[in-house]
């Protein structure tokens, strides 16, 4: 008797029984989208987005004077001069019929320029010197004794007298606030190497006998700049006031260049009777100078580690 081949059953297989439907598949977590990292941003650090708008504003200010509806800040009318703020004239006009309007927007310029300036040129000339004062022994000694010689004279006098020996000018001017503010850079920078000298992975470098230039480069300057970003920032706002100081007492641009510092030295003698000539040059260095220190403020708070973690 033959045995009767049976039709072969499907096998069922692991692989197939543990197949999970496509409709019990979990939905994929959308991407965070560019508006809510912004908002995000904004909520953690307020500071810097209403410090780095306000300046935005500033600076566009600055760039665009002669589309804002301006005219020549230099350009006299002895006829209109002292009118008060209307719709032909915003600001009003000054003593030699100037348009203070033109003149304040084409201010913020030599402001802008000066801070920018001297913040950049004293935080590079700082580090290099703070970084020769930390890494080189024999050398530390001299340079932080010329710097504390510096440091004993107040920024204002020294700018002062360092302007007396040239001739008004806007880079005469960057020239000497800077010089003035290297010392406080320099030995911000002093004080970090020395602290990152004693880090173990840079004794581990020298152990290894990677050269002096190398272990600065990688190690050392990486972790100055987050002090000397925000440093930078107070160099700024007090390069800008001691730039409209030394116009002010007419030791600084000289005055057919439109200033704010100018601007308010040409007022003062007027002040009782025509404020709005001091004003408005007024207002806006005030609000400049807010605007880079809410930026510093804002930069020290997301800069720091611990500040950061507290967020």
């Amino acid at each position: 008797m033959s045995a009767t081949a049976l039709p072969d059953a499907p096998v069922a297989t692991a692989s197939a029984a543990h197949v999970t439907p496509a409709s019990a598949m979990p939905d994929v977590l959308p991407a965070v989208r560019p508006r809510g990292r912004v908002l995000t941003f904004i909520r953690r650090y307020p500071t810097i987005f209403a410090g780095g708008l306000l300046l935005a504003v500033i600076l566009f200010i600055a760039v665009a004077a002669p589309l804002l509806g301006t005219t020549d800040p230099t350009a006299l009318a002895p006829a209109k001069r002292t009118r008060e703020p209307s719709m032909l004239y915003w600001f009003g006009t000054d003593m030699l019929g100037r348009d203070i309007y033109s003149r304040v927007l084409y201010g913020a310029r030599v402001s802008l320029i000066v801070g920018f300036s001297v913040a950049l040129l004293a935080s590079v000339i700082g580090m290099v010197i703070g970084l020769v004062s930390g890494f080189v022994r024999w050398a530390d000694s001299v340079i932080m004794r010329v710097m504390d010689g510096l440091m004993s004279i107040p920024p204002i006098l020294l700018a002062i007298a360092l302007m007396a020996l040239t001739r008004g000018s806007v880079g005469n001017v960057v020239t000497a606030i800077t010089i003035a503010e290297i010392p406080r850079v320099s030995r911000l920078v002093r004080g970090v190497v020395l602290s990152l000298r004693e880090q173990p992975y840079v004794e581990a470098a020298v152990a290894s006998g990677t050269r002096v230039p190398l272990i600065i480069w990688r190690h050392i300057v990486p972790n100055t700049l987050a002090p000397i970003t925000v440093q930078a920032t107070y160099i700024c706002a007090s390069a800008m006031i001691t730039e409209a100081i030394l116009s002010f007492i007419g030791a600084g641009t000289p005055p057919i260049i439109p200033s704010w510092g100018n601007i308010m030295a040409e007022g003062r003698a007027l002040w009782q009777v025509k404020p709005y000539i001091v004003f408005f040059p007024a207002v806006f260095l005030s609000l400049t100078v807010l605007a880079v220190n809410l930026l510093g403020d804002g930069l020290r708070d997301a800069l720091d580690p611990r500040m950061a973690k507290r967020v």
